[in-house]
Parts: structure tokens; sequence; C-alpha cells
């Protein structure tokens, strides 16, 4: 049984260029003929050409203004459009990658650390797309073309921008790869108190058993401390960046300033390729340079948006990372649908093998399973036997690691596995409940399960006379508002309600019941098993002893079978 893991476009594709963050960074250049307006306008007036010098630069201006206020609009709404749906898509690629992942993985992200990082660290992504991919691109072409702009005037103060500029980025990015660290350690610390949260939260019945409400709180306020902590180290890194860029583009004007001055006072006269600067020409060249370090100042002022931003995507990959992926979780159902009879499926297992990932024993070696149509085993065996395991395996739900497993003659497979999982009734040991109601409980979304098909299997599993199990009655996540056996009951109906279900796998399902509502359980279970395939994992040796054929895992379940049975 081989597995192909699907397919999965990096995240790193949602970083390339966007047209609005390029609009907005030519929206920045029209500072450069508003900037030669203004300096032609002071020379006009230093000239003696009066207001009328004015006049028409000041129009020209105001229209630029306008163009450039109305080119960053649309880029910014662009960008914006453009980012949410990016969130959007990543948010479904890491929730599909959740899903495809296999239920039974033991290193999959917990769930507190998915919901935090899906619903509230990957609101940082918006920032990252919003404003700081835009201030890296202006970074990128703005500084650049003013400064050829400013070495046709002058080299001098063009080589003054020009060693300015480089170590603005140097110290902003030393500073970055704290910010970074910063990032995603304090990513972790509040993925970690979220998953700490929902777990104690339930268990909150065991811990006032247990008498450690207090040890809880004391723990949840120290990680709430460490939280803050971290969070206040992130803020200092971020100031930090952004001191550095002022004092280094502060003394970067200071000295373009200082230039033109001399120069225009004639005690500096070189620097201008053989010419004396105008006053025009002068200002125009110190009108570009804080120009030319805005986009850096731009760009500082966003970099802690960076950190949080390549923090939350880490988070996201590192959800996709963690998914054991399920066995043919690419496969099309309508791949092996044909061919398969409607009788209940023989079912062959052959020198199977499996073992958790990251250990080296295997829970299942060598296994070897032979089961009629029709025919009813149980499998019994000591806890940690391979049991729950081997059911998983037969359903598709984890990978093994090499042997054989046929349904119905139909070899499973990464083609297969889709279309065979459509015959196969699953109940595990801990059937979840979901918040809503009873009849969505059972229908689990299906469209082929309506309400008469509902009401039927309530009946069938005899909860239609529970007040609290009635279709329309909403339940609390967990099955709060149901007894442990009426849990059971439910996930049984999940089953009854499956239309083409002729294999049943179940697990435990008398497990931790009283005998009165374990025999119920097992009326149910033998009574939904007629005519169909059914194999059940089982401590219980009396609901072994209704099955057609006893299959031990070790010698031990089957001693403790026959002394039961002959006590019976």
């Amino acid at each position: 049984m081989t597995n192909i893991s699907p397919s999965r476009s990096p995240l790193r594709a949602f970083a390339s260029p966007d047209v609005g963050g390029m609009v907005q960074g030519a929206a920045a250049l029209f500072w450069l003929p508003q900037a030669a307006l203004l300096a032609m306008a002071v020379q006009g007036l230093a000239s003696g050409q009066g207001f009328l010098a004015v006049i028409w630069p000041a129009g020209l201006i105001l229209l630029l203004g306008v163009l450039r206020a109305a080119a960053e609009a649309w880029g910014s709404r662009r960008t914006f459009g453009r980012a949410r749906a990016q969130l959007t898509a990543l948010r479904a690629q890491a929730a599909t990658a959740l899903a495809a992942g296999s239920p039974l993985d033991r290193s999959r992200a917990p769930s507190g650390f998915a919901a935090s990082a899906l619903a509230e660290q990957a609101e940082a992504l918006v920032p990252y797309f919003v404003r700081y991919q835009p201030a890296r691109w202006r970074a990128t072409v703005v500084p650049v073309v003013i400064l050829v702009v400013v070495a046709a005037f002058s080299w001098v103060a063009a080589l003054v921008l020009l060693f300015a500029a480089p170590l603005i980025p140097m110290f902003m990015a030393i500073v970055g790869w704290r910010a970074k660290a910063a990032s995603e350690a304090h990513m972790v610390e509040l993925g970690g108190m979220n998953a700490f949260l929902l777990d104690r939260l339930r268990g909150l019945a065991t811990l006032r058993a247990l008498g450690a409400v207090d040890a809880t709180a004391q723990r949840l306020g120290d990680a709430a401390q460490s939280l803050r902590q971290r969070t206040m180290a992130v803020l200092r890194i971020a100031f930090l960046s952004s001191a550095v860029l002022e004092l280094f583009s502060a003394l970067g004007v200071a000295m373009v300033a200082a230039y033109v001055g001399f120069h225009l006072l004639g005690t500096l006269g070189f620097g201008t390729w053989g010419r004396q600067l105008s006053l025009g020409q002068g200002l125009f060249v110190l009108l570009l340079a804080p120009a030319f370090f805005e986009p850096l100042r731009e760009l500082s002022a966003v970099w802690h948006d960076r950190a949080a931003g390549e923090a939350a995507w880490e988070s996201l990959e590192q959800l996709q990372r963690s998914a054991l992926p399920l066995p043919g979780a690419n496969a099309s159902l309508t791949r092996a649908s044909t061919g398969m009879p409607a009788t209940a499926p023989a079912l062959s297992v052959h020198d199977l093998h499996f073992a958790w990932p990251g250990e080296s024993q295997e829970v299942v070696d060598g296994f070897e399973l032979r089961v009629a149509p029709g025919e009813h085993i149980a499998l019994m065996g000591a806890s940690g036997s391979g049991k729950t395991a081997l059911l998983s395996l037969i359903a598709g739900l984890l990978p093994a690691s090499r042997g054989e497993i046929s349904i119905g003659g139909v070899p499973l497979t990464d083609h297969t596995v889709a279309a065979l999982r459509r015959r196969i009734g699953w109940m595990g040991q801990l059937p979840h409940v979901f918040a809503g109601s009873v009849a969505s409980n059972v229908a689990l979304g299906r469209s082929a399960v309506d309400a008469p098909r509902v009401a039927a299997a309530m009946r069938f599993v005899a909860l239609d006379e529970v007040a609290q199990a009635d279709p329309a009655v909403a339940l609390g996540e967990g099955g709060h508002g149901l007894s442990g056996g009426e849990a059971v009951r439910l996930a049984l109906a999940r089953v009854a309600v499956h239309p083409h279900a002729d294999l049943l796998l179940v697990d435990e399902p008398t497990a931790h019941l009283d005998t009165e509502t374990a025999a119920r359980v097992a009326d149910a279970l033998v009574q939904l098993a007629r005519g169909k395939t059914l194999v059940v994992a089982t401590h219980d040796p009396v609901l072994a002893a209704r099955m057609h054929r006893v299959v031990c895992l070790d010698g031990a379940s089957m001693a403790q079978f026959e002394k039961t049975r002959e006590a019976a």
C-alpha cells in the first residue's frame, strides 16, 4: 500500500509583486516633477519675475498632487483586496492540509495552536501584504530614480546619499533578524497559551474534581506574563529599527543640505560637473534628499509587519508540514468506483506492517487476516496491541509501512482508497459530537441523508424517545447534553444512515458503558451488521461472544475470552 502526499503549492508563491503596490510606488515618483516645479517657482521669484512665476507651477503641482492621491488610493484598494483574497486562499490551503491529514496523527498540531494560527496569527499577513510589500517595492525603485536625478546635478550630493543609504538596510537587517526571531517566539508563545487554555477548559470538570483549579490559574497567569514580556520585546525591537533609520536619514539629509548651502555661497565649488548650481537647482537637489530616504523610512515603519507576517507565514506552513497525509488524499472519488458488487465485501490483509512515525517498534508486524463476506469478527487484545491501528489501516486512515489490504477484491491503494471509503462505515472509540443540532450530527453534511433517514436512524438506535436527542435539539461541543451511552448510540446512528456502508469498522463500542447500555448498543450493532461485514475491536468478552469469530492479537486475551465464555 503506497502513499502519495497531496500536492501543495508553496506559500511563498503568494509573495509575487502586486500591480497595486507598483502603482503606489510609481505614485511616489510624482514628487520629482512637483519638486522641480517648486524649485522653478522659487527661482522665478528670486530672479524678479514676480507672482506670475508661481501661478502655473502651482497649478501643475496641484494637478500632480491630485493624480498622486488618486494613484495611491487606487493602488491601496487593489492591494487590500488582493491581500484579503490571498489570506483566504492561504487559510483554505492550510485548512485543507489539516483536513487531509490523518485524525490519528500523533504529531499533528494541537487544536489550540491550529485555531490560533488560522484565525488570529494569520491576520498578521494582511499588513504584510498591504503595507510591507508596497513599501519594499518603493524602497527598491524610488531611491534609485532619485539618486540618478540628483547625480545629474551634483555627484557629491549623490555620493552622500549613496554612502548613507546602504548603512540603513545593513543595520535594519541586523535588527530585523532579531525582530523575526522575537516575532516567531511570540507566535509560538501565543499558540502554546491558546492550546493550554483550550485543553484546560475541556478538562475543567476534572480539574475541579482534583482541586487543581488554583494551580492551573497560576500557570495560566505565568503564561500570560511570559506572553506580555515577549510582546514588549518585539515592540522594543520595532522602535529600535525606526531609531536606526531616523538617525542615518537625518545625517544624510543634513550632509546634503550643508553641501548645497556652502556650494551656493561659493565655499565649495566642486562636485557639480564643472558648473555652478543655481538657486533653483540647489533647492531641487535639497528637496529630493528627504524624498530619497522617505521610502526607507516607510520600510522601517512596517518592518515589524514584515517580522510578524513572516512568523505567521511560518505558522501556516508548520500546520501543513505537521499533518500526516491520509492515504489517497488526492485520489479521485470516481476511480475504482465501478465494478464493486452491492453485496457485503470480503476483507483480506496480508503481511501488514505499521509503525508510528518516529518510532522504530512496529505496532502491526506481519499481520494476516481473512474475513468472509458478511462475516462478523471481533479483534481482542490488551491495550496497545494494535487493534485501533489495525482498524485505521483497513479504513485507510493510516499509511501502512508495507503489506496488502483488499476490500471486496479491490486492493487498497492511493487510487482506490477514496472509492473504497464510500462503502466503509466507521465508528471510533471516542466519537466526537459537534456543536449543532442532533440531526446535523447524524447527517454530517451528507446530501443524501434527509430528515426521514435521520428519524429512522434515531428510532433504530432507540434514541427517538430521548428528549435531549430530538433531531432539532442543539448540542454543545463534545456532546454536552448527552450521556456517554447516548453519544455512542448517536455515533451508531451516523453509521446507520450511511447508504453504501457494507463494511463496518467499529472500535470499542461498549467501553465505559454500564451493562444495560452496553447490551443495547451491542443489540443495535449486531442488527445493523446483518448482511454486512463487521470488524469490531473490543475488550468486552460478552460482545465478542456474539460475533462469528474472535481474532486475538495476544494469547492473554484469548485465555480471558475462553474463561468468560465458559462462565457464561
